[in-house]
């Protein structure tokens, strides 16, 4: 027979359950035990399901008795559990952190996350002292240095199956259409993912190569996680990859780039917000200036020269030799 719980662990088992019931799927008594056993709790199933039966009446938790084993999740407009602390603006962090992650944490992630993020709202709507804080977002804005497009439309089973690829360094297997529409069937090793303007990228390596690759989620037709997991590459570091330029159609090549530009141009933009640590600014005449300045080699650069159109000329490239 299974210990008899004290007070505070009882309370603390039932806070355990409480957090691992989900609110968009079912889980069962027997999930929910597997899940406490390896969280160091050491209670038989019927204890579990006798627990179950109790939060189930005392809290907005459906149970669903049309199958067996059981399954339970919280209600979509059940409060959950609440954090009493949870300030106003750390309702408001909340809040804000949502819009802007949504698109890069795994679904599951997000899903864990519904309740506090139910508060936050909860808390601007509901408290007086939030009025200054409900009115922020409407206050602030992450403005595109572009020409804004709509994003492209991501199956939502596909991004569950990338996530979860990714978080558990599992083998993806994929169909990809390229942007010349060719399908192709493919094992890849996924390595991270990188949101540029509306367009989200699975950075990966293909079975059987040690290069990278970048593959539009809204172009993956389908994904399945394979059961095969691997060695995530020490030789990879994502933010080192940015910084290369592979976001940018670039690979890595770094050059002494020169070029003319108007004044205005080199006053407005170059002086306050450099190309690099080394640029360097030398007026050429009073409406012209030359510029230098070591970066990455990419389209996303020449993209960014061409859009000074005739303000910009002599333009050149040299190569830097990697030491």
């Amino acid at each position: 027979m299974a210990k008899r719980p004290d007070n505070l662990e009882a309370a603390l088992l039932a806070v355990e359950l409480l957090n691992r019931i989900p609110r968009g799927r079912q889980i069962t008594a027997v999930e929910l035990h597997r899940q406490l056993r390896e969280a160091g709790f050491d209670r038989d199933l019927r204890s579990i399901q006798r627990y179950l039966d109790a939060l189930s009446r005392k809290f907005d938790i459906e149970r669903d008795e049309r199958s067996k084993p059981y399954g339970y999740r919280w209600l979509s407009s059940a409060r959950g559990l609440a954090v009493p602390n949870l300030s106003v603006q750390e309702s408001l962090l909340l809040l804000l952190a949502e819009e802007h992650l949504r698109n890069l944490l795994p679904p599951r992630v997000m899903k864990s996350m519904d309740g506090f993020f139910a508060q936050a709202r909860r808390n601007l709507g509901d408290a007086p002292q939030a009025k200054l804080e409900r009115q922020w977002p409407g206050k602030v804005r992450v403005v595109a240095d572009s020409l804004q497009l709509l994003p492209p439309k991501i199956s939502p089973e596909v991004f569950e199956a990338v996530s979860e690829a990714l978080y558990a360094n599992r083998w993806l297997h994929l169909r990809y259409r390229n942007v010349a529409g060719k399908r192709d069937d493919c094992e890849v090793m996924p390595l991270g993912l990188g949101q540029q303007g509306p367009r989200v990228y699975l950075v990966c390596r293909y079975r059987g190569y040690d290069n990278e690759r970048n593959l539009a989620l809204h172009r993956i037709e389908s994904a399945r996680v394979s059961t095969l997991d691997f060695e995530r590459p020490r030789d990879f570091d994502l933010e080192a990859y940015e910084r290369e330029g592979r976001f940018g159609f670039g690979h890595g090549q770094r050059v002494r780039l020169s070029f003319r530009i108007d004044s205005y141009y080199a006053s407005s933009i170059l002086e306050e917000t450099p190309l690099s640590e080394d640029q360097v600014l030398k007026p050429i005449d009073d409406d012209t200036v030359q510029v230098t300045a070591t970066v990455v080699d990419s389209a996303h650069l020449d993209w960014w020269l061409r859009g000074f159109g005739d303000a910009a000329s002599h333009i050149r490239k040299r190569r830097i030799k990697s030491t």
